[in-house]
């Protein structure tokens, strides 16, 4: 009878550590975003091409096909990429060995 008890809470533990390590990743890839020189939101595809160079390659773009799902350009720089809602930044993104996003070229 103690045994399945054992099991569960040993389980539970376990899920706890794992759930509080991966916050602990995030945190550390959030304040390393924000340490490192990336392009902001709201900017220009121009700005950023001013500003950061060309990229090592522009990605199809995604998306269009109706108002509510406008087209979304991907750029891609070392060590991070750039999401483009028409030509506007929304987000930047590094690439990260754990991330998922390490290939960008699949859809959306």
């Amino acid at each position: 009878m103690f045994k399945p008890v054992f099991a569960a809470l040993a389980l539970a533990i376990a899920s706890a550590s794992s759930a509080h390590a991966g916050d602990n990743l995030l945190v550390q890839r959030v304040q390393q975003e924000q340490a490192m020189n990336l392009p902001a939101k709201g900017m220009s595809m121009t700005e950023v091409e001013r500003r950061f160079g060309t990229p090592t390659s522009k990605l199809d773009a995604r998306g269009g096909g109706h108002p509510k799902q406008p087209v979304i350009n991907r750029w891609m720089y070392p060590g991070y990429i750039v999401y483009f809602e028409r030509s506007r930044v929304i987000h930047t993104v590094l690439n990260t060995p754990a991330g998922n996003n390490k290939n960008p070229s699949n859809p959306l």
